[in-house]
């Protein structure tokens, strides 16, 4: 049997505190290289994948 988070958003990371979301985790950040530090080890730590949205947030996708 195979349990897990699959084909999920896990979290965001913004620079943009003004957005929310009911159902997926945001992380807010301060600057870019702290935003794709997070991002990364988010990635790392629950094995998902990272994109960049290009409006300053990053979803951290599981496949």
């Amino acid at each position: 049997m195979d349990l897990g988070i699959k084909e999920n958003i896990i979290a965001l990371v913004s620079l943009n505190r003004n957005i929310t979301s009911a159902s997926v985790p945001i992380f807010f950040v301060d600057n870019e290289e702290k935003q794709e530090e997070t991002a990364l080890l988010i990635a790392k730590i629950t094995m998902g994948m990272v994109h960049d949205l290009r409006n300053g947030v990053y979803a951290i996708v599981k496949h």
